[in-house]
C-alpha cells in the first residue's frame, strides 16, 4: 500500500547520506568536538533543505509522478512525510548551531567565537571574488535562515494540527514556500563553497532549482493552473439523515476527461479556496457533466447544503489519483466505508456502459442509510452486474477480512479496492495479507490531503 512511497523515501535520505559522507570523508579523520559539530550542522542541513526542496515539487501535484509514487494522495503523503522530516532536521540544525552559546551562558564551556565546522563555512587561502561576495553575506543568511526557521516551525506545527480550519491550513500552508526561499539563500551562502563543485554540491544544486521553481509556481498560484475548468451546480440533492450531499455540475469546455476512482479539487468559494472531492460519475463528452458526493465531516463541508445553490459557480481542478480499478485479476473486491463509497459509484456507471466480464463484489460499510440512497446504490449494482453487500455497523457488525473470506469463497484470486478510514482499512490490509493475500493485490485510496 505504502510500499512505493517508503522505498522512494529511503533513495532520498540514503542517496543525500551517502553524497555528504563522500564529501566529508576528508574531515572523518580528524574528530574534534567542534570537526563533529560543524559536521552535524551541515548533515541536518543538507537534509533538512533537500527533503523540503522534493516536498516543494510534490506540492505542483505533478500528474507525472503519480503513475510512480501510487497517485496524488500517495505523493501527498510523501510530501507529509518529507516535511516532517525537514521539519526534525531543522530543529536539529537549530540546537546543534545554538548549544555552544547555551552552554557557554550556563558556564560549561569557554566562549567561542568560531564559525562552526569543517564542513561547513571553511575558508579558502585563495578566495575569487564570487567566494568573497557570499563570504560578506554571512550575517545576514544567519539571521534570515533563524527567522525562517521559527517561522517553519509555527507553519509545521499549524499543518499537524488536524483541528485547525482546513481553508486557513491551505492558506498558511502557501506561506511555507516563502519560508522555504529564505532557507534557500541561508543554505546557498553558508554550504561551504568548495562543495559545490563534489557531487554533494552539483546533486544539492539541482533540488534548490528545481525547489526555488515549485515555491515561485506555488506563490504565484500557478498550481494545477492549466488543469482547471469552470462550471455551474446544475442540481442538488441532499440525504439529511446520512448529511450527505450530492452535487451535480455542468462543466464548461476544457474538460479532458476522467477515469472512475479519480478526484478532483473543487472550489465554491474564493475565500474558502479548493477542497479535494471524489468523482461521482461517469465521464461522457457529449454531456459534460460531474458530479460530487461529500458527507459533512468538518467545518466547511457541514454548512455545504446551505450555501450552495442551483446556478452557483465553481472551478474544478484535476483530474487526479490511480485508484482506477486497472488490473487483471480474475475478480475484484470492493469496499467502500462511508463517504468511501464514491468512487465504486463512479466506476459502476462506468461499467453500465462499458460491461465486463471480471466479477465484482462490493461491500457498501455505513452506521446508517436512506432508503432513497439505498435504492439508488442498487439500480447502480444491478445495471453494473456488481453484487452489492451492504453492511449496517449496527445491524451486521464491523466488516472484516473473515466475513469476506466466507462471503467471496475465491477471494485470494481477487483485488481488493478500498476507499474509507484509514484505520479500517489498515486493519482489513493485516487481517488479508495475514490471510494469504498477495500485497500487490490489496489497493487503498489514502483521501487525506493534510
Amino acid at each position: 500500500m505504502l510500499r512505493n512511497i517508503k522505498i522512494s523515501l529511503w533513495i532520498v535520505l540514503v542517496g543525500l547520506t551517502s553524497l555528504w559522507v563522500f564529501a566529508n570523508i576528508p574531515f572523518l579523520d580528524t574528530m574534534s568536538g567542534k570537526t563533529i559539530r560543524g559536521l552535524f550542522i551541515q548533515y541536518s542541513g543538507v537534509i533538512g533543505i533537500g527533503v523540503m526542496s522534493i516536498a516543494m515539487l510534490l506540492a505542483l501535484r505533478p500528474v507525472w509522478l503519480e503513475p510512480i509514487l501510487g497517485g496524488l494522495d500517495k505523493s501527498y503523503r510523501l510530501h507529509k512525510w518529507l516535511g516532517i522530516i525537514g521539519f526534525g532536521a531543522a530543529i536539529f540544525h537549530w540546537v546543534a548551531t545554538k548549544a555552544p552559546h547555551w552552554l557557554s551562558s550556563l558556564g560549561l564551556i569557554e566562549g567561542s567565537h568560531g564559525r562552526g565546522g569543517a564542513g561547513s563555512h571553511l575558508k579558502s587561502n585563495s578566495l575569487n571574488q564570487v567566494q568573497a561576495f557570499f563570504d560578506s553575506l554571512h550575517g545576514p543568511s544567519k539571521i534570515i535562515g533563524e527567522w525562517a526557521f521559527y517561522g517553519l516551525v509555527l507553519l509545521i506545527i499549524l499543518a499537524l494540527i488536524k483541528r485547525f480550519p482546513y481553508r486557513l491550513f491551505a492558506k498558511t500552508h502557501t506561506v511555507i514556500a516563502l519560508v522555504y526561499l529564505a532557507l534557500v539563500f541561508h543554505t546557498v551562502v553558508l554550504f561551504n563553497f568548495k562543495s559545490w563543485t563534489k557531487p554533494l554540491g552539483i546533486v544539492l544544486g539541482f533540488l534548490l532549482i528545481v525547489g526555488v521553481v515549485s515555491a515561485i509556481l506555488v506563490l504565484t498560484q500557478q498550481v494545477g493552473k492549466r488543469r482547471k475548468v469552470e462550471g455551474t451546480i446544475e442540481s442538488q440533492h441532499y440525504f439529511s439523515k446520512m448529511k450527505v450531499l450530492e452535487t451535480l455540475i455542468l462543466l464548461k469546455d476544457g474538460w479532458k476527461g476522467h477515469k472512475s476512482g479519480q478526484f478532483a479539487f473543487v472550489s465554491f468559494d474564493k475565500k474558502e479556496g479548493q477542497h479535494p472531492y471524489t468523482i461521482a460519475s461517469d465521464w461522457d463528452a457529449n454531456n459534460p457533466r460531474i458530479m460530487f458526493i461529500t458527507k459533512a465531516l468538518g467545518d466547511y463541508t457541514n454548512h455545504l447544503p446551505e450555501k450552495l445553490k442551483v446556478g452557483d459557480k465553481a472551478i474544478v481542478e484535476g483530474p487526479y489519483g490511480c485508484f482506477t480499478f486497472t488490473d487483471d485479476a480474475k475478480r475484484q473486491i470492493w469496499i467502500g466505508g462511508g463517504i468511501g463509497i464514491t468512487p465504486f459509484i463512479s466506476r459502476m456507471k462506468y461499467l453500465f456502459h462499458n460491461p465486463k466480464a471480471q466479477p465484482i463484489d462490493l461491500f457498501h460499510c455505513t452506521s446508517e442509510i436512506e432508503p432513497d440512497a439505498l435504492n439508488k446504490l442498487t439500480t447502480d449494482a444491478t445495471a453494473a452486474n456488481v453484487n452489492l453487500h451492504v453492511i449496517i455497523d449496527s445491524r451486521d457488525g464491523q466488516l472484516n477480512g473473515e466475513k469476506i473470506r466466507k462471503l467471496v469463497p475465491d477471494w485470494k484470486s481477487a483485488s481488493v479496492w478500498f476507499c474509507g478510514p484509514i484505520g479500517f482499512g489498515k486493519a482489513l490490509h493485516k487481517d488479508l495479507l495475514k490471510n494469504g493475500l498477495s500485497p500487490k493485490s490489496f489497493h487503498q485510496e489514502l483521501f487525506s490531503m493534510r
